[in-house]
Order: structure tokens, then sequence, then C-alpha cells
């Protein structure tokens, strides 16, 4: 059996998440708001869901409830996993896992990220559902190639990228050929070209800091394959500007022997995704 976590990312936060962890670990807790400057169980547990889905809070609240949650499935289970990911900004809960940092300078990592990403100017987001990455790519191609794909969360599930004015180009054609067309609720063109500079003074916040050897091997958002040690801050760059290829990711990890995923952290987001992908391979065999 290969044992795998899965730590989600923005989109599976809401208020009350963490409650029984956020109480029985006081002293990470306490950590967490020394580093904060705030109080992160308040924020939590009472929101309001406006400050909670701000880009600067959601990803500091996400790191906190996806590590409390892996400590306390490790706790408890007595199972070390195999493999590690996380969807974007779970990537840093994989890490910490992994042992590259100690809860509080990740959190710190967190949250400087958190604030540069929230910083970086508008732009929009979009989920194309119900069309796969090729027919996506056509129209975006078609359009004049100004907006990105961000996202390949599931082979019908792509998430757009890009400034408002060329997401709302794309739309209606995408919307003619797909399912659905979904503008999520982000305040940045995340994960494409239009996050260079914010990559870059990302880049130079983390040279200040020593990562340790990964003590379980990371599948990497931005290439669907194992972490490099030499280039942990180059990927967590990098992962700024390139789309997260989850439905890969998934598939690397269904095609090792028995695998046994489990998603940690709040949400199911990643379990749905996760049955959509096997779907799809099941489909692709029967065909």
């Amino acid at each position: 059996m290969t044992v795998v976590h899965m730590f989600p990312g923005q989109g599976s936060h809401r208020v009350g998440m963490g409650r029984q962890l956020l109480a029985t670990y006081p002293n990470l807790v306490r950590q967490a708001d020394s580093v904060l400057g705030y109080s992160i169980a308040e924020l939590c547990l009472e929101g309001p869901p406006e400050r909670l889905s701000d880009t600067r809070f959601t990803q500091c609240a996400l790191y906190v409830v996806d590590t409390l949650s892996y400590i306390d499935t490790v706790r408890t289970s007595g199972t070390i996993p195999d493999l590690l990911a996380g969807h974007s900004l779970g990537e840093y809960a994989a890490l910490f896992a992994a042992g590259v940092y100690d809860f509080r300078t990740g959190l710190e990592i967190v949250a400087r990220r958190a604030a540069l990403m929230a910083d970086a100017g508008p732009g929009a987001m979009a989920a194309v559902i119900g069309l796969d990455e090729e027919r996506v790519r056509d129209v975006l191609e078609r359009a004049g190639g100004a907006v990105d794909i961000a996202n390949l969360n599931a082979p019908d599930q792509i998430v757009i990228s890009g400034r408002a004015a060329d997401v709302q180009t794309v739309t209606p054609e995408l919307s003619q050929l797909a399912t659905a067309v979904v503008p999520l609720k982000v305040s940045g063109a995340f994960h494409s070209r239009h996050m260079a500079a914010t990559a870059a003074e990302f880049e130079r916040f983390l040279a200040r800091h020593v990562l340790a050897r990964l003590k379980i091997p990371v599948i990497a958002n931005t290439t669907a394959l194992p972490y490099h040690q030499d280039d942990i801050a180059g990927i967590l760059c990098r992962q700024l500007t390139q789309p997260v290829r989850w439905s890969e990711t998934v598939e690397y990890f269904l095609s090792l022997p028995a695998p046994d995923l489990h998603e940690i952290g709040p949400g199911t987001v990643l379990t749905g995704l996760t049955k959509r992908i096997r779907a799809r391979q099941a489909a692709t065999v029967a065909d």
C-alpha cells in the first residue's frame, strides 16, 4: 500500500474550520498568533466570511488548519505517509509534513506569500467545467493568448487566469462549449504570467531561509513529479506563475502500487477531484 496525504488550498476554507484542532493544539495556536499579530482561532471560527476569504488571511488560516490536521492525523493513526502533495497553498503544508521547515517558519513564509499575492494587482480567474485542456487552450489562443491556464484540476475542470478584461473576452465562447464557466472570488491573476513580479519578490524573501532536507517525497504542482532537494525555493517561486498540475499529480499517485489517498485538512474538494480523475481513467480504459 502507498499512503498519500493531500492538502487542500484556497477554496476549501469556511468559517468554523478547525474548531477541534485549534482547541487541541493551543501551543501551536499561540505560535500562529504571535507570527500573525491576530487571533487565528477567531479568524477561522468567527470570520467574518469576507475577511476569511481575503487572500492575505485565507492562506494563513488554511496553512494552520492543514498542518494541525496532519499533526493530529499522524498522532492518532500512527501512520506516516509515503508521499505528500498539496494544491497550491496546500503545498506549503505538504512541505511542513516533509520536514522542510517547522510550523512557525512555514507560517512566516505563507504570510509573506499571501501578502505579496494580495498586493499583486487586479486580475481574475474562472473555472471552466466540462471542457478538456486542449479545447480550452484552443479558445485562449484564438482570442490572442492573453489568458493563461492556472489550474488543471481534473480532465474536465480547468481554471483560467489573467486580466479581468481578457478573462471576460474569452468567457462567452468558453460558455458556449463548456458545461459552465464560474468566476472565482479572487483579487489577482494567480498562477499566471501576471505574477512574475510577485515571484521575483518572493524569491528574494525565500533566499533568507534555510530549507531542510525532505524526509518524505513531495509531488510538485508545477511538474507533477517529486521535488528536487536543491530546487525547493525555485519550485515554490515558479508555482506562482505556472499552472497547478493537479490532475497529473493524482494520476501519478494512482499509478503507484495500491494507492491509498487521504485528504488532510478542511473540506472534500480534493476527494471530489480524485473521484472525477478515477472515473475518467476508468472510462478511458473501458473505451
